[in-house]
Parts: structure tokens; C-alpha cells; sequence
């Protein structure tokens, strides 16, 4: 066993992982996602720190969406094949800010209430007047660095039509809340005291990826049809909820790498989104198609191909702030996200 191995299989992070999910796939999970060394410091023990347990949930995410997008579980598959392993930058995923959402609260309030005891915080505030929603980057506070971050947007309903509006409720009125009152209290706990007990940790570790999912019934394909006319993302939300819209994987050169995509006939971006300040550099895989049921006008269940989710890349540069620290720039950038997001405004 490799002094790495030995890290890896000592660490709080990997006894956490196999609870869960199982040794073998604790062990490709390792094998496919760069871990850094601090969050492999925590020995294995009776209780899981904050950090521990915001890795682990963004581990099972990451290898989550790689199922629900082909290219992207293919390019992980070429990219481990050629010995590379994937830096996981950050996951993006969509809320809505209505009057009625069911038994789930209301917009980004649905995932802050997990993000904040996992360490999490709001670092940047992004409007998205296109869109007509606003994004919320969440940086872990113990490792800002090494945790892939949360961009959490949140779709403003009260902007759009009465018609829109109608669809709206229609949808997300019948969302139910993937978290019981044991869930809640343990978070809770989370929060007061930045730790848990193993087994709590466990127990907790798969609800929390269980809210990034479907919350709300079958939608009519009569309100996809009105919420498409104003809102692809809305549309979007009806279908795929509160799952990751995107992963995305840190890389040396975006640029080459959307270049080398798509000399492979991959299903790239065309364009590459360069932030205002020319540090963070954005490019993706256009969105999965997939198969979604909806209730027709006759109450009946019929199916329609509608976009899912998608890959993204990004590079992001080191600058040196007003101390004259060294840091990873974490910013993300409206122009660029509100170009990110057209991947999955195509419908069929």
C-alpha cells in the first residue's frame, strides 16, 4: 500500500464513504476525485467534523451527476483512463422562489438550511436579470480551496406573467420535504457543534443528497409548454427539480480542452465565457437529453425527450489580493453564468 493509499484508507472521509455507499464504491470514488491532503487529516473516529461530511455529500453528488449526463461520465472515464483524476470546482443547481412551494421552503432557503451547518457560506451575491433569477455562490469556510463550491440560483416567479405564475404553482405546490424532524434536529446539532457522531453522520449523509432531486409530483406537459415560453430554466426545474444542473471540472487550460473535445466530434459549447476579470474561464457539454414523463389533457402519462443536466470545465487563476495574499480566484461571473445556463434552454 502506497503512502497515499494508507492516507486514504485511514482517513474519517473513506470510513464515512464506505458506510454509505459501500468499499468499492468509496474506492472509485477516491480513484476518480482529487482529494486533498486536509481533508484526509481527520482520522477515522467516532465523530465527523462539518468538513468531513461536506466532502463526502459533494463526492456522491459529483459521481450522481456523472450518471444522469453520458459525456461527462465518458470524459471522466478517458480522463482516468489517460491517469488523471478530476478537480471538482463546483456544483450549480436551480431553486424557485414562489408563493406556494409545497412543504419545501422557498428558493435557495431550501438548501441553505443543509449548506450553513455543513460549513458553507455565502460568499458573492450574482444577479441574473436575463433570467430573471439571482445566483448564490456557497464556499466552505474551513477549506475554501479544497471543497468544490455550491452556485445556488433562484428563479424569481413574481417577474414573470399570471399565466407563468399559474404553471409555477402548479408544479411546485406539490413539492414535499425530502427532510424529517430527525434530519432537521441533527442538522442542527451540526450546526451548534461543527461535528457528529458517526452513526448520525452516516444516517444524515445520504438525505442530504437525496434534496438534490425531484421534490414535486409529475408536472402537466400543458404547463411545460406555458412555463417554456418564458423560461427555459423554469421549464428546466418542472422536469430534473432540484438536481445538480452541472458539475464542473477544474482544468489546467479550458481553452485546450474545448478545443481537444471538440476535435473528438464531442457535444461542446461553442464559445468559451471569459469572466470580466479574465481569471475564471467556463465551457461545457451541451445537455443530456432525456426521457420525462408528464400528465397530458386527458390525465394520461406520456413521455417527451426535455434537456437534463450537463458537464461543465473551468479554469480558474491564482492573483494576489490587497494583503498581498495568494489565492484561487473563487469568483464566479454573471455574463458567464447567464452564458452557462443556455445549455439546457434547447427543448424538444
Amino acid at each position: 500500500m502506497t503512502q497515499a493509499q494508507a492516507s486514504i484508507a485511514g482517513s474519517q472521509l473513506n470510513k464515512l464513504l464506505v458506510q454509505v455507499a459501500g468499499a468499492q464504491a468509496a474506492a472509485d470514488l477516491f480513484t476518480m476525485i482529487k482529494v486533498e491532503d486536509v481533508l484526509l487529516a481527520e482520522q477515522a473516529g467516532a465523530s465527523v467534523s462539518r468538513l468531513v461530511l461536506a466532502q463526502a455529500m459533494n463526492m456522491l453528488l459529483f459521481a450522481k451527476n456523472l450518471e444522469a449526463v453520458p459525456e461527462g461520465k465518458r470524459y471522466v472515464a478517458d480522463k482516468l483512463a489517460a491517469g488523471g483524476q478530476v478537480v471538482f470546482d463546483h456544483g450549480a443547481l436551480r431553486t424557485v422562489a414562489a408563493a406556494n412551494t409545497g412543504a419545501l421552503p422557498q428558493g435557495e432557503l431550501a438548501f441553505k438550511r443543509l449548506l450553513e451547518p455543513l460549513g458553507f457560506a455565502v460568499a458573492d451575491v450574482y444577479p441574473l436579470p436575463r433570467l430573471k433569477m439571482t445566483g448564490r455562490a456557497y464556499c466552505h469556510q474551513d477549506a475554501p480551496e479544497q471543497v468544490a463550491q455550491f452556485f445556488v440560483s433562484e428563479l424569481h416567479v413574481d417577474q414573470f406573467s399570471p399565466a407563468f405564475q399559474a404553471a409555477v404553482n402548479n408544479v411546485v405546490s406539490t413539492s414535499r420535504d425530502p427532510l424529517s424532524a430527525e434530519d432537521k434536529a441533527l442538522l442542527a446539532t451540526l450546526s451548534d457543534n461543527r461535528e457528529l457522531p458517526f452513526a448520525d453522520a452516516a444516517s444524515l449523509l445520504p438525505k442530504l443528497v437525496g434534496c438534490f432531486d425531484v421534490q414535486h409530483a409529475t408536472p402537466a406537459l400543458a404547463d411545460y409548454h406555458t412555463l417554456l415560453q418564458e423560461s427555459a430554466e423554469m421549464a428546466w426545474i418542472s422536469t430534473e427539480g432540484n438536481a445538480f444542473n452541472h458539475a464542473t471540472d477544474h482544468v489546467a487550460d479550458v481553452f485546450a480542452t474545448a478545443d481537444e473535445l471538440r476535435a473528438k466530434g464531442q457535444p461542446i459549447k461553442d464559445k468559451v465565457e471569459v469572466s470580466a476579470s479574465g481569471r475564471v474561464r467556463q465551457t461545457a457539454f451541451k445537455a443530456a437529453q432525456v426521457e420525462r414523463e408528464f400528465i397530458d389533457a386527458d390525465g394520461q402519462r406520456v413521455s417527451r425527450i426535455v434537456p437534463g443536466s450537463f458537464y461543465e470545465f473551468i479554469t480558474r487563476d491564482r492573483y494576489t489580493d490587497a494583503a498581498g495574499i495568494n489565492k484561487l480566484d473563487l469568483r464566479f461571473d454573471s455574463s458567464n453564468a447567464q452564458g452557462i445556463f443556455k445549455m439546457t434552454a434547447a427543448a424538444c
